[in-house]
This record gives structure tokens, C-alpha cells and sequence, in this order.
């Protein structure tokens, strides 16, 4: 834009297959002309009997970086010269790479997330993919680096937390969770915190700093199970103790598992069901002291049980 703006044109005249151009046959519609205005235009016919062109208004893009060109200069200009309302904000991504190389045909080292679906779970790749590599710029994907992730961060920071948390419940607490909440816990502030902290983040797209952020917080609630040591607090001259850290370790966890919904929807839900808790999602009841009691808590099953990868094709 800084090096000036010039006309493009909007046909092509060697193309065998295109969108005909109505005033002259020989032409059919440049693809990024056709392209761009397809997703204003889709629209109108997208649902028949439904005009869904009100949902234009503040629309958002996201892209790769090698069609940055396309969304920023010819898109807004397309629109403006129809009288329409440009996106407010364009994301943009950039490129994985598979152990330090471009992923290519050539190379054949593409790697079907299909494969990691079906083995690890589409939790696991979406949790991946949002902790791995920071929105906006190339990340690098190995196998080995996948594997790790999902023992280290999924299977013992959050699925060994739970299985933990359940298990004492079970059986210190004959399967109940009493309420008795203290907003003077640490875990109340911390709960605080992620609340006020993560919407900014993802108002921004910034989407890896709020699952760290995130991420923080559960590696917090594992320190406050190491502290506390709550398979010590036993006898009752001890019970009230003992209800408070279960209390807080449960209330950690739903905690935890709303906020992460948006990155491990499935998993959420299980750890709410886990503790006796409405699967109701909203960021409102991202804060201390929202769990009921419950009973009949029983030591939950591994979120993510430990598997051998997938042998390379």
C-alpha cells in the first residue's frame, strides 16, 4: 500500500474454467475476485428462505500468510467499491513445518491429523496445535514432540490432577464433595486472576498465552495438592481440614475444565460429569466457589490414558 495502489483486473481471458463474465464471453472472473466475494454474497443463499447478510457486521477473517496480499488490498477495495463494510480485523497464521521442512509432496513427510485423531483423540490435536505453536507464527511439528505433550501436560498435569482429586474424595470422604468454599484460599485469588486475565488474551487472538495462562493455573492446582498433602489430613479431628483442600482441588478443577472448554470441549465435559457438576459452559462461572455438593464421587478413569504413537507410513 505504502509503494501506491493500481488497478487490477478483475478477468482473465486464459483460463479454461471460471466464473463466466457476463459482458464478454471470452472472460471469466479473476479466482481471487470470484473467491473474496463469495464470502460476502454466500450470504444471501447460503440457507434458503434465510437472509444471513446481518452476520456481516464486524466480521472477523483468518488466513494464512501467503494470501495476505489478496485480503488486505484487493478484498477491502472489492468492498468498498460496492458500498459494504470491510472486516474489522484480519488474523493471521502462519506455516507448520515437519521436523525443520516445509511440509511437501516431494518430501512426503506430511503427517495425516487424521492419524493423530484417531490414536490421541481430536482433543488432544486441538490442545496441540493451540499450546504448541504461537498463533500467528510457523511452528515446528515432530512426532516425538506430540507424544510428549500429550503424557506430559494432558495425561499427568490435568488427567493424573483428576484421577487424583476423585480418588481421594472417594476415599476419604466416602464419594462426597462438601461445600464449604473460604475466599480466602489461594485458589480463590488464582481463580480471580484467570478469570480477568484470559478474556484479554483471546480478545486479542492470542490464543496460546491464554491456554498458558490457563496452563498456570492447573500446574497451580497440582502445587496445591503437593502442599497440602491431603491423603495426610486423616481422622476426624482432621475432617474439616481435609473438606476444605478437597473442596478447593474440586472447585481447581471445574474451574479448569470451563475455561479449557474451548480447547478440549470433550474433556471439559468429562471432568465436570467426573465431579458431580452441571456441563454448563459459560466464562461467568470461571470463579471460586461455584461447586455444589455432590456424592457419589468415585475415582474417575484416566483423561488420557498412556498410548504408543503412530508408526510413520
Amino acid at each position: 500500500i505504502a509503494g501506491g495502489l493500481r488497478d487490477f483486473s478483475l478477468s482473465r481471458a486464459t483460463q479454461q474454467w471460471g466464473v463466466p463474465i457476463p459482458w464478454d464471453p471470452e472472460q471469466v472472473a479473476y479466482v481471487w475476485v470470484d473467491a473474496l466475494v463469495n464470502y460476502r454474497s454466500a450470504l444471501e443463499y447460503a440457507r434458503p428462505g434465510e437472509d444471513l447478510s446481518p452476520l456481516w457486521g464486524g466480521v472477523r477473517h483468518l488466513l494464512a500468510k501467503d494470501i495476505l496480499r489478496f485480503h488486505c488490498v484487493y478484498w477491502p477495495a472489492l468492498l468498498l467499491s460496492a458500498g459494504y463494510e470491510v472486516p474489522q480485523q484480519l488474523f493471521v497464521h502462519g506455516y507448520l513445518n515437519i521436523d525443520g521442512h516445509g511440509i511437501s509432496k516431494s518430501l512426503g513427510n506430511a503427517i495425516d491429523p487424521r492419524e493423530l485423531i484417531n490414536t490421541y483423540g481430536v482433543d488432544a490435536l486441538r490442545f496441540w496445535v493451540a499450546r504448541a505453536v504461537t498463533f500467528g507464527q510457523d511452528g515446528d511439528v515432530t512426532a516425538s514432540g506430540f507424544q510428549e505433550r500429550y503424557e506430559r501436560e494432558l495425561g499427568n498435569d490435568l488427567g493424573n490432577l483428576l484421577s487424583r482429586t476423585t480418588a481421594l474424595i472417594a476415599r476419604s470422604n466416602g464419594g462426597a464433595i462438601p461445600a464449604v468454599p473460604d475466599d480466602s484460599s489461594a485458589i480463590a485469588a488464582s481463580a480471580t486472576k484467570l478469570h480477568d486475565e484470559v478474556p484479554e488474551l483471546l480478545d486479542r487472538f492470542d490464543i496460546t498465552n491464554a491456554l498458558d495462562r490457563i496452563w498456570d493455573y492447573v500446574r497451580g492446582l497440582n502445587r496445591h495438592v503437593e502442599q497440602t498433602k491431603p491423603w495426610e489430613l486423616k481422622g476426624d479431628e482432621r475432617a474439616e481440614e481435609r473438606d476444605r483442600v478437597l473442596y478447593d482441588l474440586a472447585d481447581g478443577l471445574r474451574v479448569a475444565a470451563i475455561a479449557l472448554s474451548a480447547y478440549i470441549p470433550e474433556t471439559s465435559t468429562r471432568i465436570l460429569e467426573a465431579l458431580g457438576q452441571p456441563t454448563d459452559i459459560a466464562w461467568s462461572n470461571v470463579a471460586y466457589g461455584g461447586t455444589i455438593a455432590a456424592s457419589g464421587i468415585e475415582a474417575a478413569e484416566p483423561l488420557f490414558p498412556r498410548l504408543e504413537p503412530p508408526t510413520p507410513q
